[in-house]
């Protein structure tokens, strides 16, 4: 298949290019500069272009586009998390519709952020949205894909769980204290922390294009962790204590509303749809995802 993938230079896209290209796809970077060479198409979603004559005979698009959420919430930023998302998303389904023949499938990334702070609750791509600004962010994004969907074309909107790397992400900026034996619980240590390997996320990825879902997916492994139980194996897999708890008024000093959403907000999310499709969790359990994402 022709794959275009937006954000192929992130945490995420850098690993799923490679596997993209590795599984015998023809992979396109979207990239905001001079293009450089027939993998790279040119496009800049804040002003709305894209140079969609290159596109022509693509069979399926990945949205991975989006400013990072893992900086302190100013109202300037949280505009640009909101707007970053909507608009790649928007201009790839309007564009997408436009074209002949069309893509296949779009697939975007989004997060279980969209279900809220729901406590102990199980949540499944059939459970009710939530409230807050990542719900905000995450809804808005889902359904600026609309006019892909209207067109006829097969959408996927992914919500991911925390990512498995040391790379990038949650798990990178927690290696520093805890390799220096003063990781702990975070706030109660009982909110909902869903994860995923990033193995498990780029099979997903390739599972999602080649097959037949549609709509809503959780991507989130089949065992969720509290904080309390997430910073614990993360410290036996580090072999180091877990001893120092981080407050949760310390994160709400340091963090600020960003603080409060990513790590004392949980969400106990199940990928319900990818298994009954079929997929199989390289790394179900958390202690051999940490594992895995600490030797790779």
């Amino acid at each position: 298949m022709k794959i275009v993938v937006s954000g192929a230079s992130g945490l995420l896209g850098a690993a799923l290019v490679p596997a993209l290209e590795a599984a015998g796809h023809n992979v396109v970077r979207l990239v905001r500069r001079e293009p450089q060479g027939s993998a790279e198409v040119g496009w800049d979603p804040a002003a709305g272009t894209i140079d969609a004559a290159r596109l022509a005979g693509v069979d399926a698009i990945v949205s991975l586009s989006g400013a990072t959420i893992g900086q302190r919430w100013t109202e300037a930023r949280k505009r640009e998390i909101l707007e970053s998302r909507v608009r790649a998303i928007g201009l790839l389904a309007t564009t997408a519709a436009e074209l002949d023949p069309r893509p296949s499938v779009i697939v975007s990334a989004g997060g279980i952020g969209i279900y809220g702070d729901r406590g102990d609750e199980i949540l499944t791509e059939d459970s009710t949205l939530g409230s807050g600004f990542l719900a905000e962010v995450a809804r808005a994004q889902e359904a600026a894909a609309d006019p892909a969907r209207e067109a006829g074309i097969r959408v996927v909107g992914l919500r991911q769980g925390i990512v498995l790397s040391r790379k990038g992400g949650a798990l990178e900026r927690m290696l520093t204290p805890f390799k220096l034996g003063l990781g702990g619980r975070v706030g109660s240590g009982k909110q909902w922390w869903s994860w995923v390997a990033l193995d498990d996320v780029l099979a997903a990825y390739r599972f999602v294009i080649e097959g037949d879902l549609a709509g809503p997916v959780n991507l989130t492994a089949p065992n969720p962790a509290t904080s309390a139980q997430f910073t614990k194996a993360l410290g036996r897999a580090l072999g180091r204590p877990t001893v120092f708890p981080l407050p949760g008024l310390v994160v709400k000093t340091l963090f600020g509303d960003m603080g409060v959403a990513t790590l004392l907000e949980g969400q106990r999310a199940l990928p319900a749809r990818l298994l009954e499709a079929g997929f199989e969790f390289t790394y179900g359990e958390l202690g051999h995802g940490l594992q895995r994402a600490l030797a790779a």
